[in-house]
């Protein structure tokens, strides 16, 4: 079993710990899709999983979630969260045993959901659909000084509803003079890329795990088409993730970081539990990368 580098209170220490600095933000990998950004003392939960939901949902089944990597933090820790989203309804995105204690303890919390789904999610986490937060492909809302905008993903095809609102959705997060780009899970589809170059992104948070029909397991990008896509779309950093969860469902970020360097992509693997800082771009460009230099 993989342990996280930081884990339960350790974690949330130095989550509380980076709020000093006004100047940058920082990101932690909470496994599989999940990531917290934190920005001048407000903070971002992207796609958390942070329960073993499905590892005993599908305990004797013939497509058992065998977890690798041990729980970050226990959700109900996480009391100082300000907005939450869910980029489909698939659990590991959507996990009741994750969002109902982030809402029990967290008053406040905003919770994005895609409009498609917010039934699906009003009626999973037992909550009244106003309760939410709907969007859809090229809506925007600003919750907390975070401006967040969905770009529709594709995972396997671009599902809409009878309304033609996306099922899948990634999420573009402004805030200050930085942008982040979440793709929850979604493979390679025409229009993608030009898309998201509009944005300038400077970190890219993309999945390495492919796509796997003959085990039933839905599309997403293999290494390096993230590395690819982060080179088309200027990202001054990728950062992989969707692997090291389930043993049925994972790779080695081999394949992503060998097509990174052919590229000359600025990229970085973090550890479950591992913090990455805004600081690193103004390192790069000192190491002669090819990455621009932004101020917030």
């Amino acid at each position: 079993m993989i342990v996280p580098v930081l884990q339960h209170d350790e974690l949330v220490n130095d989550i509380k710990a980076a709020a000093v600095d006004r100047v940058h933000f920082h990101l932690w990998w909470l496994g599989q899709s999940g990531f917290v950004v934190q920005w001048q003392g407000r903070h971002l939960l992207f796609d958390p999983y942070l329960s073993d939901s499905l590892t005993k949902k599908y305990a004797g089944t013939d497509k058992p979630h065998v977890r690798m990597t041990e729980l970050a933090v226990d959700p109900r820790k996480l009391d100082f969260i300000d907005v939450v989203t869910s980029s489909h309804n698939h659990t590991d995105h959507l996990d009741g045993e994750t969002l109902l204690p982030l809402l029990e303890v967290n008053s406040k919390l905003a919770l994005i959901v895609p409009a498609a789904n917010l039934q699906f999610a009003a009626n999973r986490l037992r909550v009244d659909p106003t309760r939410l937060t709907p969007i859809d492909d090229r809506e925007s809302v600003e919750m907390s000084g975070f401006q967040i905008t969905a770009v529709r993903s594709a995972h396997e095809t671009v599902e809409r509803d009878e309304q033609g609102r996306c099922r899948f959705l990634g999420y573009i997060a402004r805030f200050g003079s930085w942008t982040v780009y979440h793709s929850g899970d979604t493979v390679l589809y025409r229009g993608l890329a030009k898309r998201l170059r509009e944005w300038s992104v400077d970190v890219a948070l993309l999945p390495i795990n492919g796509s796997r029909p003959e085990r039933r397991v839905a599309g997403n990008l293999w290494g390096h088409e993230a590395a690819q896509l982060a080179k088309d779309i200027h990202a001054r950093m990728v950062i992989p993730c969707h692997f090291d969860m389930f043993e049925f469902n994972t790779v080695t970020p081999d394949q992503f970081v060998h097509a990174a360097a052919q590229l000359g992509q600025p990229q970085r693997v973090l550890k479950c539990g591992e913090r990455w800082s805004s600081s690193e771009l103004a390192r790069l460009v000192r190491s002669g990368m090819p990455c621009g230099i932004k101020e917030s």
